[in-house]
């Protein structure tokens, strides 16, 4: 990890699933990447979606980092404070945003006890943390540059250097480009567009 990113908070780079046993229960836990509070809960209906011969799906989510974090939990039927509470525990421990955990249980047929439940839901997402991978969560901002034709290859390697990707050109008689960037480069490149364009280049934010 660089510099630049020592500091951002992480999320999950992928979905990642791990599965243990306690007392003839099968717990199966997944944790994936949900940007925001609607893409928890979609994610939450999919593992519902996907396996409905399961006991229970016991949830937690961590949406956001710091100041602005939104939690939400579920025992889903398993006694108060047994899943839900220490499924969140966990997650939150890890340092993780913009995250959903999904502990799935198939009933073994013995009953566990209160402290059974917290102790197999807790090993259960601790698991799955130990094997997902881990990223810097990046803000990025999109863009629209209009630049004339001769700005063109400078605007490219502006945008290169930026770690700008492009996602869209458009050739008229001037060149059109939709493009992301990481939100903490968007000012320089900007001014570096209207540097080497001479102030022609019109540069418009597209998302708010």
């Amino acid at each position: 990890m660089d510099a630049h990113t020592d500091d951002l908070p992480l999320i999950p780079a992928a979905a990642a699933r791990a599965e243990i046993r306690a007392a003839n229960s099968r717990f199966l836990a997944q944790l994936m990447p949900t940007s925001d509070v609607a893409a928890a809960r979609r994610a939450i209906a999919d593992v519902r979606a996907a396996l409905p011969d399961a006991s229970h799906h016991v949830y937690a989510y961590v949406i956001g980092h710091g100041a602005t974090t939104t939690l939400g939990m579920s025992d889903d039927g398993e006694p108060s404070g047994t899943a839900g509470r220490p499924v969140l525990a966990v997650l939150r421990g890890s340092g993780l945003g913009d995250a959903t955990l999904v502990v799935t249980r198939w009933f073994g047929g013995t009953l566990l006890g209160t402290g059974g439940l917290v102790h197999a839901y807790g090993g259960a997402a601790r698991a799955v943390l130990e094997v997902v991978e881990r990223v810097p969560r990046i803000v990025r901002s999109t863009l629209l540059a209009t630049l004339p034709y001769p700005c063109y290859e400078l605007a490219r390697r502006a945008l290169q250097a930026a770690d700008a990707h492009i996602d869209d050109e458009t050739f008229t008689d001037v060149v059109s480009v939709l493009f992301t960037v990481p939100e903490r480069n968007a000012a320089g490149l900007r001014a570096a567009l209207v540097e080497l364009s001479a102030g022609r280049a019109q540069i418009e934010r597209i998302d708010e």
